[in-house]
């Protein structure tokens, strides 16, 4: 038996139940408590310096005496199996032009809609921009104006073949166009020769976003405007970032949002509500607003995954990258919401959720866990403090039992309750016309692990079968940002994991025995693979093949059954 030193290192540790409760009751591990806690057995932790994963064992699954010399073995290994210690990578600039023009039936603005190839936001309407890039910078140094100036003069040549000049855009030369958008450096000569306009008038600066920690790409971007009085036609052609444009009023563009008929990234979504709530107090004077913009700068008020989605990620010990959980407020944006997996541990994530709920009209009936695992859950005596509302799971502690297909009214919306087991036995989803809440059954970042003796493989396969059957608009997952293209994603986990299913068999009747050699050879074409990561998955595959009735343990070897 290992016993913890030193919660620094970079060992696997097994923790028996006395340890495990003396270590709970002085704060060093995070296993809940109370309504809705997992009830301790024995606890396997994973320590690195930048996080602690632990897997949490319930008293009705087995453990086998050969999961644990596996694990008390490759503790021995200690510092040669680091989960890696990642660097965070502060946000790069980027900026983005809202440009406007006035309709027949009032104000239009010109949106973009991306390609599915798009690594963020495929499918989503967003305006046209992008990173600040090297050109941008020495651009900017030479014509004294802001690179965000610069990088969106540039972007808007690639995108849409415009350029402004004495506030209106006009066409660029396809030639000078195609040259831009073959290598970005060569817009600052041809700007410098006078052959792409670079007219900053009536470019104004009317917000900043920072993209949210959850994601995998942050981003500082800079929302410009510019009001075109007249304007040249956009062209798509020889650029590859947006599929479709349209012009559209600021209020369709909300309406077709919130039912589902189009995908908006989360900061064009609450800029635009802004646009439209100024627009209504100016009489349609876009000029007045972007002068108003200009001169608060709204920051973000809130992420908004989709109408009836609103998403507060908290810092938790998950698998790296995966350092956030994702508690979302599902339900009528103006009526009864549920929170959905609140995993705060301390006093500040406590008051960060508390203070959204403030900020958000309606009122919390329920708290929501998909499942128990540690980074899900709230502190128990801090969620009591924060709100004094019953708690809704699969579990048997809950307030209130939820079962498969259950319909939930949350005021003008209604979300049905999915049981799908596989990652953990209760777990829970929510789906609705506006998307899954997907907990822990596929991830926006890192990767989903199935934990031996508690979750089930080939179950886990079927559920993620059925969750694309039931074709969601989008999903949101509990790691990581919202995933544009369910299909894809569901699709491409089902597949790997059951082509290592069969790989993971084929090892073993190819002779391999321990748990090692078998991983070594199902995961030999993912060499980066972590070695701890891979043996733990390999298990999970063994005991879902042996209660299929295909490999069986003997002597501590795996055989073909």
């Amino acid at each position: 038996m290992y016993r913890i030193k030193n919660l620094e290192t970079h060992d696997i540790i097994i923790i028996d139940k006395k340890e495990a409760i003396a270590y709970l009751a002085h704060g060093r591990l995070g296993l809940g408590g109370g309504k809705g806690s997992m009830p301790i057995s024995i606890a396997l932790a994973s320590i690195s310096r930048s996080s602690s994963i632990v897997t949490m064992f319930n008293p009705n699954h087995v453990i086998t005496s050969k999961y644990v010399s596996i694990s008390a073995h490759m503790a021995e290994e200690g510092g040669n199996h680091a989960l890696p210690n990642l660097q965070v990578k502060p946000p790069r600039p980027s900026a983005t032009l809202m440009i406007t023009r006035d309709g027949d039936d009032g104000v239009e603005v010109l949106l973009g809609k991306r390609s599915e190839s798009m690594l963020a936001f495929p499918g989503y309407y967003a305006f046209p921009g992008g990173g600040v890039s090297r050109v941008d910078k020495t651009a900017s140094e030479v014509l004294n104006i802001s690179v965000q100036h610069c990088a969106i003069l540039r972007e808007v040549v690639e995108e849409l073949g415009l350029a402004p000049e004495k506030g209106r855009m006009i066409s660029v030369d396809d030639d000078f166009r195609k040259m831009v958008v073959e290598d970005k450096s060569n817009w600052f000569p041809l700007a410098m020769d006078g052959d792409i306009p670079i007219d900053t008038d009536g470019i104004r600066i009317i917000s900043t976003r920072t993209t949210p920690p959850f994601g995998p790409m942050r981003f500082e971007n800079t929302f410009l405007h510019i009001h075109s009085h007249q304007h040249d036609e956009y062209s798509l052609v020889g650029q590859t970032e947006f599929e479709d444009a349209r012009w559209m009023r600021p209020c369709d563009i909300i309406g077709a949002w919130q039912n589902n008929v189009i995908k908006v990234a989360p900061p064009v979504v609450t800029l635009l509500m802004e646009v439209v709530r100024c627009l209504n107090l100016t009489n349609q004077d876009m000029t007045k607003v972007a002068i108003d913009l200009e001169a608060r700068k709204p920051e973000r008020r809130s992420i908004l995954f989709a109408h009836g989605v609103q998403v507060i990620p908290i810092k938790t010990a998950t698998l790296p990258p995966a350092n956030y959980t994702n508690c979302y407020f599902v339900g009528d944006p103006n009526g009864d919401f549920i929170i959905v997996d609140p995993a705060f541990r301390h006093r500040e994530g406590m008051e960060e959720i508390r203070d959204a709920v403030t900020k958000r009209p309606g009122n919390p009936i329920a708290v929501f866990y998909t499942h128990s695992h540690p980074d899900h859950l709230a502190d128990p005596g801090l969620l009591k403090e924060a709100f004094d509302i019953p708690i809704w799971s699969a579990s048997n502690t809950a307030n209130r039992i939820l079962r498969d297909g259950e319909i939930l009214e949350l005021g003008n919306q209604s979300w049905e309750v999915l049981h799908t087991p596989g990652h953990h036995p209760e777990h829970l989803c929510l789906i609705s016309e506006s998307g899954l809440i997907a907990g822990d059954m596929v991830a926006g970042i890192g990767t989903i692990l199935v934990r031996p003796g508690e979750g089930e493989m080939v179950t886990y396969i079927e559920q993620l079968k059925r969750l694309r059957d039931l074709d969601p608009h989008l999903i949101f997952p509990s790691h990581g940002p919202v995933i544009a293209l369910p299909e894809k994603k569901l699709t491409h986990y089902i597949e790997h994991r059951s082509s290592r299913h069969e790989k993971v068999l084929r090892a073993v009747e190819a002779g391999n025995k321990t748990i090692e050699d078998i991983a070594s050879v199902a995961y030999a074409d993912t060499p980066n693979a972590h070695p701890r990561l891979a043996i733990d998955q390999t298990l999970s595959h063994l005991l879902s093949h042996e209660k299929s009735g295909y490999v069986k343990n003997i002597d501590g070897g795996w055989v073909r059954a």
